[in-house]
C-alpha cells in the first residue's frame, strides 16, 4: 500500500478524517482534493489546473489522495494500488455534513483550501440526497473494475470498520520489524 485513493459515497462519509488517520499511521503524505480544487472564496479552479496538480502528485512513490471528484477520477485510479471506499448510510452522511458545518462555522477546515470558510446551502444538501443512490451504484461498478485490475479494494461501512482498519494497520506496522 503505497498509492491510496480514499473515496466515499458522499460528502460526510468521513474521507478526510480517515485519510488523515491513515496518513498518520503510515507516514504517507495525504492530499485533499478540496485543497487542490478550490481557490480562496470558493472559486473553482480550472479543470486543467486541477488535473495537472493531481498528475504531479500521482508521479510520487507514495501518496494518499482523498476525495471523489469524478471528472478527474481516472487520473488517480490509473496510478493507485489501493482503493479504500467508505460506504456510509445517507442519514449519517447528512448528519456529519450538518455537524461539520456547525462545528466549523466561520473557520476554514484543514482539509479545505485557504480562504474557504465553512458554508452550507440547500443546493449542496439536495445534491447529496438526490445523487446518493446513483453514486453508490457507480462506485460499486468502479470497485469491481479495480478488483479485476488487481488493485486492493477495501470497503468500510461504518466508524467501527474504519477504526478497526486503522488499528489493525497500526498493529501490522508495529509488528512488521
Amino acid at each position: 500500500m503505497k498509492r491510496v485513493m480514499v473515496i466515499g459515497t458522499s460528502a460526510g462519509a468521513g474521507k478526510s478524517t480517515f485519510a488523515r488517520k491513515l496518513g498518520e499511521k503510515t507516514g504517507i503524505e495525504v492530499h485533499h482534493l478540496d485543497v487542490l480544487y478550490w481557490k480562496p472564496g470558493w472559486v473553482e479552479r480550472e479543470l486543467q489546473e486541477f488535473s495537472d496538480a493531481q498528475r504531479e502528485i500521482v508521479k510520487k512513490k507514495q501518496w494518499i489522495i482523498e476525495g471523489n471528484y469524478s471528472n478527474t477520477f481516472e487520473i488517480r485510479a490509473a496510478a493507485c494500488d489501493t482503493v479504500i471506499y467508505l460506504e456510509i448510510p445517507l442519514y449519517l452522511c447528512l448528519y456529519r455534513v450538518l455537524k461539520r458545518w456547525v462545528t466549523n462555522l466561520g473557520k476554514t477546515r484543514p482539509d479545505m483550501a485557504a480562504g474557504c470558510t465553512e458554508k452550507m446551502d440547500w443546493k449542496f444538501i439536495k445534491f447529496i440526497v438526490t445523487t446518493y443512490e446513483l453514486r453508490k451504484k457507480k462506485m460499486a461498478e468502479r470497485l469491481d473494475r479495480f478488483a479485476a485490475e488487481g488493485k486492493k479494494v477495501v470497503v468500510l461501512k461504518n466508524k467501527a470498520d474504519m477504526d478497526s482498519y486503522i488499528d489493525d494497520l497500526n498493529f501490522k506496522t508495529n509488528n512488521a520489524s
